[in-house]
């Protein structure tokens, strides 16, 4: 059976509830505390992690900033790579996703709750608008994911280039950054079945602006790469990679 159907089935009386009270926070935006919003969307995504068979590993929360205002740079396996963050992350945290996925249930109210922006790689003076407004958010005290990739990887946990780019809102923000590293997590929805899959989701330390004052882009975009590869390398089970 396919992951996400199972996810469904077995919540099949709770899910019209959820959503309705997920589509309320979402009409009524800045009327409700975000942390309220945020824990709702929490145990909806804990509850699709637990009832897909997903043991989903969490490593270094004590390297989560106390004070919001960072970025959070992540290697990219798949759809579930933004689900494994938001569960993992108790600190309210948005992200900026591809426009393919916009309209999408559940996505689309999750993504309004949280103010998450989504970004159209075909046409780069609308990419920039969006980096702009992370900017202007993260210096007001959000907290956004990005997938410097700028897609995901096809090749099981190897990386593709992080692009310069995407680092130009924590330049600009002057913020700490929170790399992500993520293992195993194309297995969640590459799988054509439900069974069982193990992953893991690792909080690397922070990276202070001091550390990348007067870097370029470019530079910072390898430095974090190289910190993600690093821990990938570390805790990878090359057997089970291998597969």
């Amino acid at each position: 059976m396919n992951r996400i159907a199972l996810m469904v089935l077995k919540n099949i009386v709770k899910v019209p509830g959820m959503y309705i009270k997920l589509c309320r926070y979402a009409k009524t935006v800045g009327q409700y505390p975000e942390a309220e919003a945020y824990k709702h969307i929490q145990s909806i995504l804990q509850i699709g992690v637990k009832s897909g068979n997903i043991d989903l590993k969490v490593y270094g929360k004590e390297n989560i900033p106390k004070e919001s205002g960072f970025m959070l740079y992540s290697n990219h396996q798949g759809l579930f790579d933004i689900v494994a963050a938001v569960v993992a992350c108790d600190t309210p945290i948005s992200a900026v996703y591809k426009k393919e996925i916009e309209n999408t249930p559940f996505i689309r109210e999750i993504a309004t709750c949280l103010k998450g922006f989504p970004i159209d790689r075909g046409h780069p003076k609308k990419s920039i608008e969006v980096m702009q407004k992370v900017t202007k958010e993260v210096i007001s005290g959000r907290n956004y994911l990005i997938f410097p990739e700028g897609t995901r990887s096809r090749n099981k946990n190897e990386m593709i280039e992080f692009h310069g780019g995407s680092f130009r809102c924590a330049v600009k923000a002057k913020c700490p950054i929170l790399p992500i590293a993520m293992i195993d997590t194309y297995k969640v929805f590459d799988q054509k079945n439900s069974k069982p899959v193990s992953c893991q989701l690792h909080f690397l330390p922070v990276i202070p602006y001091e550390e990348y004052e007067g870097m370029k882009t470019t530079e910072l975009a390898q430095l974090v790469k190289s910190r993600i590869q690093e821990a990938i390398d570390a805790n990878l089970d090359t057997t089970e990679g291998a597969n």
